[in-house]
């Protein structure tokens, strides 16, 4: 009975090992494809800068409904610690391959789901702002119908719940549509815990995390803002979280700001539908009806 149990568990651990072996291969050789690296002309022209927003009302609208453009102030000399290169980048890939393994079958179900309710990829990309500004390939299940416009953030939108599937409505108030960016932290372009990665082109937030060093590390799957209020908060405020977070950075925080994310999953009141600054909205708007 022993040796039968024992076979058992070496078969397990050899069957591990032999997955994660093949999907380490392929994570190394998608890598590129994710970073643009066989496509030079869209990567960042700011990658390794330092910068700030610069207004100009004759400007482009950004993807934070402002008017300007980004200038070059320097250039990033940020170091990494011991602790990010090795420890944390260990824990990652520990983490998220096991992640892959154990959340496939939920991962499936909701593949299912998204194609039966509203046939087309499961799927979908957008271009995101990584560490140093390099732009990457961030994968999400789709929650919105396939007419939705591209690169657009959910509080842009012209009533944005028009747009929200049944299905996407459910996984993306449990965040259960950001589980394929598990794939992104295996492959190395993200981490558990950091910066939510924004869009390529919303240059505020960009600019305004640059004050802190958010954009020095790698972006992750959820972070210190996103425990603190989330959508809910103005780009400034999220900024500053993020910068608290670069600041404090170590098993300590990243095992505090895990757990507190935990609760996310059971329901997160602060994925709010039509806004970044929701909060700020919503204490105004208390605070002119006891007015």
């Amino acid at each position: 009975m022993q040796d039968k149990s024992s076979m058992i568990i070496g078969t397990i651990i050899i069957v591990t090992l032999a997955v994660f072996i093949v999907l380490y291969i392929v994570a190394k050789n998608k890598q590129k494809n994710y970073i643009f690296e066989n496509k030079p002309e869209e990567k960042n022209p700011f990658e390794g800068k330092k910068v700030v927003f610069v207004e100009d009302e004759n400007g482009r609208i950004n993807a934070d409904g402002a008017k300007g453009h980004l200038e070059k102030t320097g250039v990033v000399e940020y170091k990494p610690s011991f602790y990010e290169k090795y420890i944390k980048r260990g824990m990652d890939i520990v983490c998220s391959f096991g992640g892959l393994v154990v959340l496939s079958p939920i991962m499936g179900a909701i593949a299912l789901a998204i194609k039966v309710e509203d046939p087309g990829p499961v799927l979908f990309t957008q271009k995101r702002v990584g560490k140093d500004k390099q732009y990457f390939k961030l994968h999400k299940f789709r929650s919105m119908k396939m007419c939705t416009p591209h690169d657009t953030p959910t509080h842009m939108l012209d009533n944005p719940d028009q747009y929200i599937t049944k299905v996407g409505k459910f996984i993306r108030a449990h965040s259960l549509d950001e589980l394929p960016q598990i794939w992104d932290i295996f492959v190395g372009n993200m981490t558990i815990i950091g910066p939510r990665p924004g869009l390529w082109n919303q240059d505020v937030l960009t600019a305004e995390r640059d004050k802190y060093g958010a954009n020095d590390i790698k972006p992750g799957l959820t972070g210190w803002a996103q425990i603190n209020g989330r959508d809910e908060l103005e780009i400034p405020d999220k900024a500053k979280l993020d910068g608290e977070y670069c600041k404090n950075i170590g098993f300590k925080m990243d095992a505090k700001v895990f757990f507190k994310s935990v609760g996310v999953f059971s329901g997160d009141d602060s994925v709010v539908e039509g806004g970044t600054g929701e909060i700020n909205k919503s204490n105004r708007a208390s605070q002119n009806s006891r007015n």
